[in-house]
């Protein structure tokens, strides 16, 4: 454990979190699990119980940032889980309460304590308020007008002593004898890691420029700019896009609709297999539409580098995925995955992931479903014994928090044929590092 998160996770803040955590899910437990009881008894189909979302928001909400992030993914899958759950769960997206004002406005001012105060002008009441910051309008002395991203007072402590609690649910459950040999403390400390990065603004303001360098030959995609000189580690400063909208299929025409299907794919499959600098959060709250009907992404903070051996694994499985060759998927998972049981029958994942391969090549475009089909992937993988590197997770991640989005505006998207063109590009490198290499390079 590093120095800084040892001041902030100290034994008895850790207990009392604890508790809290396990007050909160034991009383929302019984709740859930007695309105779904009560349900089944009068046979109602009245939608409570489990799948009584309302109360599953004011769980998450109780719980905090690090729970908020999983409702927020969950609330994109409206082809796997039911209306009555995701409905309420997107309101997580954009409706945490903000904290009292004297507290932004003491965070921002201690932001700039060392400094020139930047800003002519400054909102106080948020514009948009998330798990981890609130955003608000501003305006610079020299009369630009920008957004300010202010990380929420006290929210560091609170996300480190969930990601220590969660690493310790994850030893627990590796001392299981079923468990025993999966690497949980990697795929915990890769995925884990990956969102307490978030809580890192001056790498999510060198994020922003990459993707704006990365992606900039998409017309139809708009990223705000970063201000770079006037960033903090508590604040990140962009230029302003007013009159968003919702991403959602609205009244849009049909036409319209598939062309935003086929630009969202063309930036996410742009980030998975050619640039490898990826957006895993691409939830309703982080992507919209501007006046103009293009598409805005926001937020960069749960963006991740991919290592360039998993980016072109991943290209290379995905087009063989596409081509229906099974047998070369199996390979490359093989020759890509972090641990080998002594027992494991890679003879059996050949022929299983095969056939999957095969199935999923065959249906038509609507009817592949990527959840069912890393579902399936991962099922076979634990039964035969191959444990994947965890980097796998985030372009997996990227995919099934859009892939329930985009399906609400053309359920008939072919996922594969969109995704070749750009698979031919996959081994093509940038000539210019990205921002987010420069800054590790250099520590």
């Amino acid at each position: 454990m590093s120095e800084n998160t040892s001041r902030l996770v100290r034994l008895p803040g850790l207990v009392l979190r604890c508790g809290r955590v396990g007050a909160v899910v034991g009383f929302y437990g019984l709740v859930i699990a007695g309105s779904a009881v009560r349900a089944r008894l009068r046979r109602s189909k009245d939608g409570r119980g489990l799948r009584d979302g309302d109360r599953w928001v004011r769980l998450l909400t109780r719980l905090g940032p690090s729970y908020i992030k999983i409702g927020q993914l969950l609330s994109t899958r409206r082809d796997l889980l039911p209306e009555a759950v995701t409905t309420p769960l997107a309101r997580l997206t954009d409706a945490a309460r903000p904290p009292a004002r004297w507290r932004i406005e003491r965070t921002v001012r201690r932001a700039y304590r060392d400094r020139p105060w930047p800003f002519r002008s400054f909102e106080w009441h948020p514009v948009a308020c998330g798990s981890i910051a609130t955003v608000h309008e501003a305006v610079t002395l020299d009369g630009r007008r920008v957004a300010v991203k202010v990380r929420r007072p006290g929210i560091e402590r609170v996300m480190r002593q969930d990601f220590a609690l969660t690493a310790f649910a994850m030893s627990v459950l590796g001392m299981l004898p079923k468990l025993r040999k999966m690497p949980f403390k990697l795929m915990h400390e890769q995925v884990g890691g990956a969102i307490l990065r978030q809580l890192d603004f001056p790498a999510e303001a060198a994020a922003l420029t990459t993707l704006r360098s990365n992606l900039s030959a998409l017309d139809d995609l708009r990223i705000p700019a970063a201000l770079e000189q006037l960033c903090t580690a508590e604040t990140v400063v962009m230029e302003y896009v007013s009159d968003l909208k919702r991403f959602e299929p609205g009244d849009l025409d049909v036409p319209t609709r598939r062309a935003v299907v086929r630009a969202v794919l063309a930036a996410i499959y742009e980030m998975l297999f050619v640039d490898g600098v990826v957006h895993c959060d691409l939830h309703p709250g982080n992507l919209y539409f501007d006046r103009g009907a293009n598409l805005v992404m926001l937020d960069a903070g749960f963006v991740v580098q991919l290592p360039d051996p998993v980016r072109r694994s991943f290209a290379d499985f995905f087009i063989n995925m596409a081509m229906g060759d099974g047998r070369m998927c199996a390979q490359i998972v093989i020759d890509s995955a972090a641990q080998l049981a002594e027992d494991s029958d890679l003879e059996r994942f050949r022929t299983g992931l095969k056939d999957l391969v095969e199935r999923a090549s065959g249906a038509r475009s609507g009817e592949f479903d990527l959840a069912h089909f890393a579902g399936g992937l991962f099922d076979l993988q634990r039964r035969c014994g191959l444990f994947p590197a965890p980097e796998f997770a985030f372009p997996l991640l990227s995919l099934l928090v859009i892939e329930g989005m985009i399906k609400g505006f053309d359920a008939d998207v072919d996922f594969q044929a969109e995704a070749l063109p750009v698979l031919r590009r996959r081994n093509i490198p940038r000539d210019v590092p990205s921002a987010v290499e420069r800054r590790g390079s250099t520590g």
